[in-house]
């Protein structure tokens, strides 16, 4: 019997070989992006995690027990003390404080990715937190497992750190854990929920594309700011 998460990646799967294809990221397995380009990414993706950050802690307060109650607070602890230490990091490398990078305007699609994930989480109970949140994270590590694959890439000098940190068996455990907590969630629930949850998991999936091309074209928002000097 085919499970839910199952269903899921049979649905998101073509999507998600589309980042792979993509410049932005297939430039990070081959270490050629331009690194003003990853700037970008890097800036953005520290406020999608405060962000992606509220939405475990969320979970926190939605979880029907203890053990899913544990995985997220362990998210929200990995989120924050992990993941965007390695952006800050990278951000040391490139001269910007921890200041600089809160201080950042959000681009259009980081705003509109970030407010559709906490409107549908808000919805309904912690199946819809879990839905919100399952795109990015296991679509970063079947990213990172991809370009991990590539000889040499986890070895790069400056994006080989990137790699190591989205394949990493920490990061795919804790993958696997969210995957198997979103089976879980599922069980007894209507067509209608599961559908309502697929949604959200293909609506985020194009969110996840539309964030890599915000990244290659540095885009910021359509028209001009008139204020800005």
């Amino acid at each position: 019997m085919t499970t839910f998460s199952e269903r899921l990646f049979q649905r998101v799967e073509p999507i998600w070989q589309s980042y792979l294809e993509h410049p932005f990221v297939a430039g990070i397995g081959t270490g050629t992006l331009d690194k003003d380009k990853f700037k970008h990414w890097l800036k953005q993706d520290y406020l999608y995690l405060i962000d992606y950050t509220r939405l475990f802690a969320l979970g926190v307060t939605k979880a029907r027990d203890l053990e899913t109650m544990t995985l997220f607070g362990t998210l929200v602890h990995e989120t924050l003390h992990t993941e965007m230490q390695l952006h800050r990091n990278y951000a040391a490398q490139f001269g910007i404080s921890e200041q600089e990078l809160e201080a950042t305007t959000p681009a259009s699609t980081t705003t509109s990715y970030t407010s559709y994930m906490l409107d549908h989480a808000q919805r309904g109970d912690i199946e819809y937190v879990i839905a919100a949140v399952l795109t990015c994270t296991w679509s970063y590590n079947y990213i990172g497992r991809a370009l991990n694959e590539i000889k040499g890439a986890a070895e790069q000098p400056f994006y080989g750190e990137w790699i190591q940190m989205y394949s990493s068996d920490e990061f795919t455990a804790l993958t696997n854990q969210l995957i198997e907590m979103m089976d879980h969630a599922v069980e007894g629930q209507s067509e209608a929920t599961l559908q309502a949850l697929e949604d959200i998991v293909v609506r985020t999936s194009y969110y996840e594309y539309m964030f890599w091309d915000m990244a290659e074209n540095k885009e910021m928002w359509p028209v001009p700011d008139i204020h800005a000097k």
